[in-house]
């Protein structure tokens, strides 16, 4: 798995996990929403996701490009 893809796996987990907290917990989860998608906002300007680099650390992951250029 790439880079990329884990990470839009990672926020597309996060921002249903945040809806169904909203809904069954406490409607302040609401928040990890606007998190969520203001980071993914920030990160198509600036191109910087902390998911991303946390990922890369953690797993090892490689962005599509490094993938390409190895197979």
């Amino acid at each position: 798995m790439s880079l990329e893809r884990a990470v839009t796996a990672f926020a597309g987990m996060m921002i249903l996990l945040s809806v169904a907290l909203t809904v069954w917990v406490h409607p302040g989860f609401i928040w990890l929403t606007v998190f969520v998608g203001a980071n993914l906002f920030q990160q198509s300007f600036t191109g910087f996701c902390p998911a991303a680099s946390a990922m890369r650390k953690l797993f090892g992951l490689k962005t599509e490009a490094e993938l390409a250029r190895l197979g």
